[in-house]
């Protein structure tokens, strides 16, 4: 897979992966708030934040459209209208929050909805940028980001193979040349039984860019686990604190759970290493703690050696156990006391050949 560069930090497989922190609703419109959860976020180590750039009236209409899940949306009852009005970031934040990341070392970036948003954040000199899921199949919107020449990632729920396939042609037919494909489970939250991380190395394969997770999921472990299947780029919603409630605080990490997150997705992709099949250096000394065969009663020179007067124990500073039967049998060179471990030269007869 290639690697990309968002706002001059590497990404691709050779690179712990990329943390982006996803405010969206959870500022609960307080600047203040939306603040602090950018110094949260900075304090927990992640990469990016981001946000979501769009208001009621350039997502939607209030056309009256309510939220019907028999009780399974956060958001049931409400109308589109009203939740996005609720949930939206003002666009006057927008400086005052990227330049506090800024401040802490932080890239900055959003989720455009439509291409006025692309336009704004254009002028605040965005690194990259975010498509999400509802908005995959918007190729007006995906040939407007392409066109910035910016690295883009896009969310693949709620879409079919062939709906990717023709927003990965129209982003690279725009322009678009580094490419990130989230694999993403369109429900919130979403549950384990339905992630399916199994579909990240097909869309790396079936695409040839790179890939990750946006993780609707409770907890880190479908994001740990995305990793050891080459996510490259993983991204979760993040709160101070789910009581304080928010669109979407209720699947959120808080920030000591966001500091988790990057830490074991780290040593994840450190564990994954390269293929092994032979002792490393850091294992030599450990090879003492293997069995080997040992005298475990007195021997008098001449004795046969049985399995009443040998043992197979700890350390292997003796004969391997694999020599076992060949030296069953054989007749001491000399006495041997309990605890000696047993060496070639101490039998008698045809030498075999060395451990």
């Amino acid at each position: 897979m290639p690697t990309i560069s968002i706002g001059g930090r590497a990404v691709g497989p050779d690179y712990a992966p990329f943390i982006i922190a996803e405010m969206s609703g959870n500022h609960n419109q307080s600047l203040d708030r939306a603040l602090a959860l950018v110094d949260a976020a900075a304090a927990a180590g992640v990469h990016a934040l981001k946000l979501q750039t769009y208001t009621a009236d350039t997502i939607s209409m209030d056309t009256g459209f309510v939220i019907r899940e028999e009780g399974k949306s956060l958001w049931e009852g409400k109308s589109l209208y009203q939740l996005y009005k609720e949930a939206y970031t003002p666009w006057e934040w927008h400086a005052a929050i990227f330049e506090r990341a800024r401040q802490h070392g932080l890239l900055a970036f959003s989720s455009p909805f439509d291409e006025t948003a692309v336009d704004f954040l254009e002028s605040l000199d965005v690194p990259a940028y975010k498509i999400a899921s509802f908005e995959n199949a918007h190729w007006p919107l995906l040939r407007r980001v392409a066109a910035t020449g910016k690295p883009v990632i896009v969310s693949t729920g709620a879409a079919t193979l062939s709906e990717i396939d023709e927003a990965v042609r129209v982003l690279r037919g725009a322009g678009c040349r580094e490419l990130v494909l989230l694999k993403c489970t369109s429900t919130y939250p979403a549950s384990a039984a339905t992630t399916n991380l199994r579909t990240i190395p097909v869309l790396a394969e079936t695409f040839g860019c790179l890939v990750g997770l946006s993780d609707h999921t409770m907890g880190i472990g479908a994001s740990v686990a995305a990793v050891a299947l080459g996510a490259s780029v993983i991204e979760k919603h993040f709160t101070l604190r789910r009581a304080d409630g928010g669109v979407d605080a209720a699947f959120s990490l808080e920030p000591e759970e966001l500091q988790l997150l990057v830490d074991e997705t780290t040593r994840a992709h450190q564990a994954l290493g390269t293929v092994q099949l032979c002792v490393q250096a850091s294992e030599e000394k450990s090879r003492i703690f293997k069995r080997s065969i040992y005298v475990a009663k007195p021997v008098a020179e001449g004795e046969v050696l049985t399995v009443d007067n040998l043992r197979i124990i700890r350390p292997g500073d003796g004969l391997l156990p694999r020599h076992w039967d060949v030296v069953l049998g054989r007749r001491a060179a000399r006495a041997l006391q309990p605890g000696t471990p047993l060496t070639w030269d101490a039998l008698l007869g045809e030498q075999t050949p060395a451990a």
